[in-house]
C-alpha cells in the first residue's frame, strides 16, 4: 500500500492549504501536466484511505507543542492503509524542526503489531533491512521515554499526485476527516464510533474544505509558485490529530490535561 518503505528516512517541506471542493477540478487541471496519480491510488478520482492511530503523552505534549507553533517538535504515529488488516502499519516519527520535516517509518506485517511488539525489548526478525530496524528501535525509544500512549484515531481520504521528473513532489487532496476518541493499540477505530472534522467550525472556514498538501524537496518548482499565486492560496496549519483533540473536548467539556513543557531536542531523534 501507499509508502510500502523504501524511502525511510525522508526530509522535505510541506505546505498546508483549505480550499473549497468546487475548486479542486481546476486545481487537478492545472497539475495535470507534471504529476501522474500515485500508483497506491484507486477509482476516479485516483485515492486511498488512510487511518492514523496517534500517540501522546498523558499531558498531551505533542498536541501543545503543534498548539504553541514549537519550532521543533515532533509526533508519534502508527498509521495503516485501504480496508484495516489489508495493509501493513508504519510506525512512524514525524519530527518538524523549524519549516523542514523529518520522517522516519518502519514498516511492519499488520498481524504482528501489538502493544506487546512496542515494550517487548527483543527485535523482530520481520524487517527488511538494518534502516527499517534502526526506525523502529528510535519509535520504541521515544515511546518508551515518553510513556506515550493511545490517544486518537484519524481517518481520511486522500488524493494523491506524485512529480514526474526525478526529483521528490507530491500534491494532495485529503476529505472526509474523521476522528475517533476510543483509541487502543490495535483497533484502528473498527466498531467504533467516529466523529466528522472537516465542517465549517472545526476548519474556522466559511464552509467545509479539502485540505491541500504540497510536499518538496528544497527547490519548489516555479510552476507550483505560479500555481499558489494563480489560486491565491493562504498558507496554515491544519494538523489533524490536535482537531480532534479540540473537538473531542468541545463535545465532552472536558478541560484538556494541563501543559507541561517538554524538551524534545534532548531526545536526539
Amino acid at each position: 500500500m501507499a509508502g510500502s518503505g523504501q524511502v525511510d528516512i525522508i526530509n522535505r517541506y510541506e505546505s498546508k492549504y483549505l480550499i473549497p471542493p468546487l475548486l479542486m477540478p481546476e486545481v487537478r487541471a492545472y497539475i495535470a501536466p507534471f504529476m501522474v496519480p500515485d500508483r497506491f491510488c484507486r477509482g476516479n478520482p485516483p485515492e486511498y484511505r488512510i487511518t492514523t492511530l496517534q500517540l501522546d503523552t498523558l499531558s498531551r505534549a505533542f498536541h501543545y507543542a503543534k498548539e504553541r507553533e514549537q519550532d521543533d517538535r515532533f509526533k508519534l504515529r502508527v498509521r495503516t492503509y485501504g480496508e484495516i488488516g489489508s495493509a501493513p502499519v508504519f510506525a512512524e516519527v514525524k519530527g518538524k524542526f523549524q519549516d523542514i520535516v523529518v520522517k522516519t517509518r518502519a514498516m511492519i506485517p499488520f498481524e504482528a503489531w501489538s502493544e506487546a511488539l512496542v515494550f517487548s525489548t527483543e527485535l523482530p526478525r520481520f524487517f527488511r533491512n538494518r534502516q527499517q530496524e534502526s526506525d523502529f528501535l528510535s519509535f520504541r525509544r521515544v515511546v518508551w521515554e515518553t510513556n506515550a500512549q493511545p490517544s486518537n484515531i484519524v481517518r481520511y481520504f486522500r488524493e494523491s499526485y506524485v512529480g514526474t521528473g526525478s526529483t521528490y513532489l507530491r500534491v494532495t487532496f485529503d476529505r472526509r476527516l474523521e476522528y475517533c476518541s476510543r483509541a487502543t493499540w490495535t483497533n484502528f477505530g473498527v466498531g467504533e464510533t467516529w466523529y466528522p472534522m472537516d465542517s465549517s467550525e472545526a476548519q474556522a472556514e466559511d464552509d467545509s474544505c479539502v485540505v491541500l498538501e504540497i510536499k518538496t524537496l528544497v527547490n519548489v518548482p516555479v510552476w507550483i509558485i505560479n500555481m499558489v499565486e494563480r489560486f491565491n492560496l493562504q498558507q496554515g496549519g491544519n494538523c489533524k490529530y490536535s482537531t480532534g483533540v479540540w473537538q473531542d473536548a468541545l463535545f465532552s467539556r472536558a478541560a484538556e490535561p494541563r501543559d507541561i513543557a517538554m524538551d524534545f531536542l534532548a531526545w536526539s531523534i
